[in-house]
């Protein structure tokens, strides 16, 4: 069972449980309202670093991600995927960290053709090695990015701590 770094993650874990049930195609991006996506927190090995990627049509740094492929066989596979394709990073999941690491319900604005909607974003810890690809850069742990980013920034603190 994922437990909650905070209220607002929990709120989104239990509104998740409820959506994968109540949407037609859940792991669709064709789902109008909302669909799960899939993210990595990319971290080095030491975990005082953090890859992010900058969303140029969101206007902000975030944790690599995005929508599920049909060739992606689990939400894990799917978040190497995506963070392998917008950093060029060598990626592992970390050994230590629960999986997933991270839950975050999240409005995606009206962008061209797409109408808003939300992303119900499923998060893990990576561990990644090299150097980030053009759009991709390494920024000292939680001194970078969206609240949500800076929760998942804390929850890598706490992993080290214990």
């Amino acid at each position: 069972m994922h437990v909650a770094g905070d209220a607002r993650e929990e709120a989104d874990r239990c509104a998740m449980l409820r959506l994968v049930g109540e949407l037609a195609q859940p792991f669709s991006r064709d789902e109008p309202s909302a669909h799960f996506t899939a993210s990595a927190f990319v971290v080095d090995e030491e975990g005082v670093r953090t890859c992010l990627v900058e969303h140029v049509k969101l206007g902000g740094l975030l944790q690599p991600g995005g929508h599920l492929e049909e060739s992606d066989e689990t939400l894990e596979a799917a978040a190497l995927r995506e963070a392998r394709e917008e950093t060029a990073l060598e990626l592992s999941l970390h050994p230590g960290a629960a999986r997933p690491f991270d839950l975050d319900i999240h409005r995606i604005p009206k962008l061209e053709d797409m109408p808003s909607h939300m992303h119900l974003d499923v998060r893990y810890l990576v561990i990644g090695h090299g150097e980030p690809a053009a759009g991709a850069a390494w920024y000292p742990l939680g001194e970078a990015g969206d609240a949500s980013v800076a929760r998942m920034a804390t929850k890598v603190r706490s992993l080290a701590q214990a």
